[in-house]
C-alpha cells in the first residue's frame, strides 16, 4: 500500500507538534529534532516532551515523562492526561499544526492523536504501537489516525501494511552511531578493579529499570538475586545500572528495607553502555534496555516481576504473543531465558544465570544469536529515515541529507 501525501496549506509554514510521555520517547524524539533542526533551522517545531527535545531544539509546552507508568494507569493518571488533552486542543486551536508527531505512549497519545486530526494535522507515529502483541483490534483505530507508522522493528512494517495501515521500518535509534568503545573503556576503569589487580569475577549487572513502581518490583528480587550468586561464586562482582541519582537513592534506600547493601555491588549512574561493556552477564528488567545489552552481545536473563497472576491471568485474554522480550520477539524464538511475567522468588532468574556462567558454550551461542538479530538494523539511520518521512508528510523541501537505507535509497 502506496499512501498519497496530502500537500500542507499554502497560507502557512509547517510547524510540527512532538509529544512523549516517557524517557524512552524523549530520547527518540530528541534524535530526529536534532536531525530537522540541522536541515531545517527554522522549522517550527513544538513538543509535549523531555529536557532532551528541548536541547535538540524544540519549544516545549510542557514537560513530560518525569513519572510515566507501565500498564493499567490509575485514576490520578488518566485524569491528569485528560487535562493534557484539554491544553493540547487549546493551544492547536491557537497555534496550528501541520504535522503531529506522537512518540510511543499509545494509551497517552492515541486521542491526542485524534485532537490533531480535528484540526485538520496529520498523524506520523514515531515508534509503532505494538498492537502486534496485544489488543489487536486497536489497529481500525490506528488506521483512522495515522498517515503513517514509523516502525523500529523490522517485522512491523510488514505486519501493520498487511492491515492496510502505511508504515514504514526505519532501523532502530540504539544502532544510528557505532559504540565509542575506547570512551566507554575509560569510563569502566572508574567503577571497575585498578589495573593489575587479579579480575574478580563473574561481573554481574543489574537493570532494575527506572519508573518506581518497576524499582520496587525489581530490585528487591535483584538483590536476592546477587546475595544467592555471591555463595555460589565468593569473587563475584555487581553493578547496578540507575538511570538517573534519584534512582539510585532510591535504589539505596530500599536496600535498607532488604537487609543491606550488599558487599561487592555498586551503582553507577547514566551509563549503561559502560556498564554493559564491564560485565559478564546482566540480569535485567524487560524492555528497550535489553536490546542495548543485545547490541554489545552480552549475555543477558530477562524478567519482569508482576504481583497478582490473576490481573495476568486477564490479560492474556488481550496478549498476541507467547514472546515478550525484544531480542526473542525479533528473533521469534527464544534465544535468551526470560521470565516475564515473574511472580515467584529469584530462585529460576539465578538458575538461568548459572548456566551461563558454568556452561561457556551457552553464553557463546546466546552471543551468535544477539549478533544475527543485531544485524537486521545495518544500513539503517533511524533519525535520518524518521527525518525524510516527517519532511514528506509535513510538506518541507527534502534537503541533501536523507537517511540510508540497506539499498542506499
Amino acid at each position: 500500500m502506496t499512501p498519497q501525501t496530502p500537500q500542507p496549506a499554502a497560507d502557512r509554514e509547517p510547524a510540527l507538534l512532538f509529544t512523549a510521555f516517557e524517557p524512552s520517547g524523549d530520547d527518540h524524539a530528541s534524535a530526529v529534532i536534532a536531525e530537522l533542526r540541522r536541515r531545517h533551522p527554522t522549522l517550527t517545531i513544538y513538543a509535549w516532551g523531555g529536557p532532551k527535545m528541548q536541547r535538540a531544539g524544540a519549544t516545549i509546552q510542557e514537560r513530560t515523562g518525569d513519572d510515566a507508568v507501565m500498564g493499567l494507569p490509575g485514576i490520578a493518571k488518566v485524569l491528569e492526561h485528560l487535562r493534557i488533552n484539554a491544553r493540547i486542543d487549546a493551544f492547536m486551536t491557537a497555534n496550528p499544526v501541520t504535522l503531529h508527531i506522537p512518540v510511543d505512549s499509545p494509551s497517552a497519545n492515541t486521542s491526542i492523536c485524534a485532537i490533531a486530526k480535528r484540526h485538520g494535522a496529520r498523524v506520523v507515529h514515531l515508534v509503532a504501537p505494538q498492537i502486534w502483541a496485544w489488543g489487536r483490534w486497536r489497529i481500525h483505530k490506528l488506521r483512522r489516525l495515522t498517515d503513517m507508522v514509523l516502525c523500529i522493528l523490522p517485522f512491523e512494517e510488514e505486519f501493520f501494511r498487511k492491515r492496510y495501515v502505511p508504515a514504514r521500518f526505519i532501523g532502530h535509534f540504539l544502532f544510528d552511531q557505532p559504540l565509542d568503545l575506547e570512551a566507554i573503556d575509560r569510563r569502566v576503569a572508574t567503577f571497575a578493579e585498578p589495573a593489575g589487580e587479579e579480575r574478580p569475577g563473574p561481573r554481574l549487572a543489574m537493570m532494575p529499570g527506572s519508573r518506581p513502581d518497576e524499582l520496587r518490583r525489581h530490585f528487591p528480587i535483584l538483590l536476592e538475586a546477587f546475595r544467592a550468586l555471591k555463595v555460589r561464586y565468593p569473587q563475584a562482582q555487581g553493578v547496578v545500572a540507575a538511570t538517573s541519582e534519584r534512582v539510585a537513592t532510591l535504589l539505596r534506600d530500599m536496600a535498607v528495607a532488604h537487609g543491606g547493601w550488599p558487599d561487592a555491588l555498586q551503582v553507577v549512574v547514566q551509563d549503561t553502555d559502560a556498564v554493559i561493556r564491564w560485565c559478564d552477564v546482566a540480569l535485567v528488567k524487560s524492555g528497550t534496555v535489553t536490546m542495548q545489552v543485545a547490541r554489545q552481545r552480552k549475555p543477558m536473563v530477562v524478567f519482569y516481576k508482576k504481583s497478582n497472576p490473576l490481573l495476568f491471568l486477564v490479560a492474556r485474554i488481550v496478549l498476541s504473543t507467547r514472546l515478550f522480550s525484544l531480542p526473542n520477539v525479533l528473533a521469534r524464538r527464544r534465544v535468551i531465558p526470560e521470565f516475564i511475567p515473574h511472580f515467584g522468588g529469584p530462585v529460576p532468574i539465578v538458575q538461568a544465570v548459572e548456566k551461563l556462567i558454568d556452561d561457556p558454550a551457552a553464553a557463546q551461542a546466546q552471543r551468535d544469536d544477539l549478533d544475527a538479530l543485531c544485524r537486521q538494523f545495518d544500513g539503517y539511520t533511524a533519525a535520518e529515515l524518521a527525518a525524510d518521512s516527517i519532511e514528506e508528510y509535513a510538506g518541507l523541501a527534502r534537503t541533501n541529507g536523507g537517511g540510508r537505507t540497506k539499498s542506499g535509497s
